[in-house]
């Protein structure tokens, strides 16, 4: 299946492919697009999004895809998953939900931010 999100990755980019493979489809194919062709991009290639607005697997409230993908596919009876799903919100958020320590070794640098969406 192909599974396709915003170019310019950031944290939460980064890591839902990781668990996608490792967790939930051993063979995705991912496909980074500028945000406004993602939508487009899921009608042509029938592909599934993730962390864009307004998709079921994308930020709802504090929570980030990360978790959106965890929840959808029921893979909280893992304890090490569910804690990297929590150091990975709090990396790719405010950090309000967890306020994992972890969270804040893994934010992206200033430079990083000024760089990228």
């Amino acid at each position: 299946m192909k599974w396709v999100t915003r170019e310019h990755v950031k944290v939460d980019r980064v890591a839902c492919p990781w668990l996608i493979r490792r967790f939930v489809d051993p063979e995705a194919e991912f496909v980074f697009v500028p945000p406004e062709r993602v939508m487009e991009v899921v009608q042509q290639e029938g592909a599934i999004p993730y962390d864009v607005p307004d998709v079921e697997l994308g930020h709802h409230g504090p929570e980030c895809s990360f978790d959106a993908i965890v929840k959808k596919y029921r893979l909280l009876a893992d304890p090490a998953l569910v804690l990297l799903a929590k150091i990975v919100n709090g990396a790719d958020t405010d950090n309000a939900l967890w306020h994992r320590p972890e969270a804040k070794v893994c934010a992206p640098s200033p430079r990083a931010s000024a760089t990228s969406d």
